[in-house]
């Protein structure tokens, strides 16, 4: 699906396919972790991953590569290590929790106006040999990779080849963004304008900029995962051991959708469109085994974590729609 670069946190990992300790533990410290007072033991971790199959190796790389990324921090110098959240990761937790829970809740208010991005960087001009070509050639390769991927960083998609576009009217951080990539790279030229289509819902408006086709049929790929799932909960076939891995598995799921689907309004968008079904069936099953999930995460954390049951909470949606944390949390 090509809809657009995620717009995740600063330091925080790539969804990748298959097990990712990194990508899991984010979720986990961002579902259940929400104070940077909280002395984190490693072996905590490790035992909180092992509930999802990850090795204890795998467990201190994510350790170790989160704290590169800046999510966590050392505290101390003691043996065993013992870490923290930091502040500005606590900050960004709820942040993006209250993002994922809430994404979906209201269709977006709709004005039709478009944020649209032209740039035009040199290939090269005349050069005296096939080498210096090649040079000239990656010259300006680089600048332009720069420019894609803080235009998808930035949520927009591209409707022709150095044309992008993204829903609403503020411009301010994809100007200043062009201006800090090529200001300084010879001929390259770009605009940043406020638009609107003439035929907006016609074949050759802003809908075919992204892949809807690719995003209804991986949120249709979600409601078929887990609509089993559901159907469990309601039954009460859930215990607490499998409703810390299963609701992790459905946030850590649908945590890519807020960051993928532009939002577009309904008439853009083909019907019927499986955003809803799939965000009632991810709140369902989140809102229903997140005490739970919590016992479970606070019993494997206890050995050697006693504090643990003080610190361990968990976000539920509410009803303004916002996340907000219940439970412990110190």
């Amino acid at each position: 699906m090509s809809v657009h670069v995620p717009r995740d946190d600063v330091g925080a990992p790539r969804a990748q396919a298959g097990p990712n300790p990194q990508h899991l533990l984010t979720t986990l410290l961002g579902e259940y972790l929400d104070s940077a007072d909280a002395s984190l033991p490693s072996m905590a971790v490790v035992a909180m991953l092992r509930e999802f199959g990850i090795s204890e190796p795998s467990a201190r790389a994510a350790l170790s590569r989160l704290t590169k990324r800046g999510l966590i921090a050392v505290r101390g110098s003691g043996r065993p290590p013992v870490y923290h959240l930091t502040p500005q990761a606590i900050a960004r937790h709820r942040v993006r929790m209250d993002h994922f829970l809430s994404f979906g809740a209201r269709p977006p208010r709709w004005t039709g106006d478009w944020v649209t991005v032209s740039f035009s960087i040199p290939q090269s001009g005349q050069a005296q040999s096939g080498q210096a070509r090649s040079r000239q050639a990656q010259s300006g390769q680089a600048p332009r990779h720069a420019v894609r991927k803080a235009l998808g960083a930035l949520g927009f998609a591209r409707l022709y080849d150095s044309v992008w576009i993204r829903p609403g009217s503020d411009s301010g951080p994809v100007t200043q963004a062009l201006r800090d990539i090529l200001d300084d790279v010879d001929g390259a030229r770009w605009s940043v304008m406020n638009t609107r289509f003439a035929e907006e819902t016609g074949p050759h408006g802003p809908a075919a900029a992204y892949d809807l086709a690719g995003l209804a049929s991986a949120y249709e790929a979600f409601i078929a995962q887990y609509s089993d799932l559901r159907v469990a909960v309601r039954d009460g076939e859930i215990d607490a051991t499998r409703a810390l891995v299963v609701r992790t598995s459905v946030m850590d799921s649908w945590r890519k959708f807020p960051d993928i689907d532009p939002n577009l309004p309904e008439h853009l968008l083909p019907a019927p469109w499986p955003r809803q079904a799939a965000r009632e069936l991810m709140l369902e099953i989140h809102s229903a085994l997140g005490s739970l999930a919590e016992a479970r995460l606070i019993e494997v954390a206890t050995p050697y974590w006693p504090d643990a049951a003080s610190w361990i909470t968990h976000f539920q949606a509410s009803e303004d729609p916002v996340a907000t944390p219940v439970g412990g949390g110190g």
